[in-house]
This record gives structure tokens, sequence and C-alpha cells, in this order.
């Protein structure tokens, strides 16, 4: 049904098999789980008017339960018999909160292991809440890393620049940020979003205190266009990007050079019209799409 490369692992979802694609946010496989969607679950596409975009997007009656990060870490700090894998994710937030002061209910877990779920194979999936929280979480695992009680597992030079992953024992963590509700400034229908045309730019980032989320939003200054396409007149040049492909997340600080290829977007408020704009990285109109540390 869904034309794409599946991972052969599946997972147990009390009489569920679940499974997935084996690259979920390419430009190609999402136009194919559209036409899919389309054709066999048309309720799941959703034509938002502030877009002018199909989205995938289940509808509320079909949602039978909700699973929040931080309740579900709660839930597993209650169980009474712990296996293997819950005891090292125990271990392991409960160390981080200790060496960073930041206090257990400003973490959460999601992935497998939330959902009661894993096995051997899983890894450690946690979210810390708050952008502070996290920038002191990062510090603190970095520090555990050079004493040697955490180690990191770098793939390729975006992980390197991200420092996401590792292993704490003989178990691979992923941690990542989420929102406090006073850090969600934005509500759904005050802006419109048009998409214009393709960029390809090097600047250099403003603020990185949103690159931590999905999606990042790095603020830019020094927009250097790097094609004629890109050389757009002062009124339009972007002043931030926005990537909605996770592997893009914290790869810069403010200060940091990038090179971007997206798409610039225009930003109207609905009250107001004033327009500003964004470039999006992960439209999924293109595989070009990315962010570079320079």
């Amino acid at each position: 049904m869904f034309h794409v490369e599946m991972l052969e692992r599946t997972w147990q979802f009390g009489d569920k098999k679940l499974f997935r694609a084996e690259k979920l946010y390419t430009a190609a496989n999402y136009q194919s789980f559209i036409e899919t969607f389309r054709k066999n679950f048309p309720d799941y596409l959703y034509l938002c008017p502030f877009r002018n975009k199909e989205l995938i997007s289940a509808p509320i009656r079909n949602i039978d339960q909700v699973f929040v990060p931080k309740d579900c870490l709660q839930e597993l700090f209650k169980l009474k018999q712990l296996d293997r894998i819950q005891t090292m994710a125990l271990e392991l937030i409960g160390l981080l909160s200790k060496e960073s002061g930041v206090m257990l209910n400003h973490f959460g877990m999601h992935g497998s292991i939330a959902l009661n779920m894993h096995s051997e194979e899983s890894d450690i999936d946690f979210v810390v809440y708050g952008s502070g929280n996290f920038r002191v979480v990062e510090d603190t695992i970095d520090r555990l890393v050079s004493a040697g009680t955490l180690r990191y597992i770098f793939g390729n030079r975006l992980d390197r620049a991200r420092k996401f992953k590792g292993k704490y024992k003989d178990k691979i963590w992923m941690f990542t940020a989420s929102r406090l509700p006073n850090e969600v400034r934005e509500k759904y229908g005050e802006y419109r979003f048009i998409p214009m045309f393709p960029l390809k730019f090097q600047c250099v980032v403003g603020d990185d205190s949103e690159a931590i989320f999905r999606p990042a939003i790095y603020k830019l200054k020094d927009y250097t266009p790097l094609d004629e396409k890109s050389k757009l007149p002062s009124e339009q040049i972007p002043n931030q990007i926005l990537s909605n492909i996770g592997c893009y997340r914290n790869v810069a600080r403010s200060g940091d050079k990038i090179k971007v290829s997206g798409m610039l977007e225009k930003i109207e408020p609905v009250k107001t019209g004033l327009a500003s704009y964004q470039v999006v990285v992960g439209t999924a109109t293109s595989e070009e799409e990315q962010i570079w540390p320079l």
C-alpha cells in the first residue's frame, strides 16, 4: 500500500503490529504517503487554509489515547517491577537530573519505552522540557562524556554538531527538547504562509534559542546569496530559517556560519497583513533542502 522502503523491524503495541518507513521525511516519501492516504484514508488528510497545503492529520474522533512524554516517565516511575531497559532508562534520567539540577518533572520519556513496546534492541529516547533546561542538560552530558560516564555516538557531521546521541553503559540514548507552555508563542490561524521560490545562501546564526525544538528556528543575519535567484530586495530578506527536518535541529549556535537551501516563504498576519519572510527547510517539495554548519 505504501510504496516506500520499510524497516524490517516491527513493534507490538497491544494486539497491533506496528511498522515504519526507513526514511520518513524525504520529499518523495512524503508525497507517496499523501497519495496513499488520499486513495485509502482520505479522512486523514487536511487541507490547511492558512498554508493552502494538504497535511496528514488524524481526525480527533479517531484518537483513542494521547501519550505525553512527561506523563509516560511518571508512569514508568510508578512501576513496581522494571525490566533491564526500563531500569537503565530511569537510572540515566536520574543521573542527569542529579548532575544538572534540572528537576525530574522537566524530563519525559518517548519512543518504544514510553509505549511499553520496547525490546532489548530499543534505545532510550527522552525529552527535556524548556530551552534553558535543555541547555543545562546538554552541558551536563558534555561534562559526563568528558568524565567517561557517558559517551557520544557520531555517525556523521550533523551528529557531531548536535551531540544528541550516545551510550550509557551498553544502551544507546537520544534526547530532544520540547517547549514549556510559556514558550508556545503562536496560535494556529494567526498567520498565512505563502511559498515563493527556492533559495541558496549563507548567513550567520543570530539567535539559536529555538533551534533545539521541532520545528527548529534559527534567527539569521548577514544574508549572503549563493546564486542569482537568491539575490533579494531588502524587504524580502528572511529573518529566520525554520526546519521541519529533525536532523537539522541544534546544528549551529549563535555566531556560527551556516549554508542553507530552502523555500522562501511569505508570512502574513491574518489581522494586520504586515508581511515578513522566512526560509523553510523541509517543505516536502525537494530533496535539496538542508542546513549545513560551515
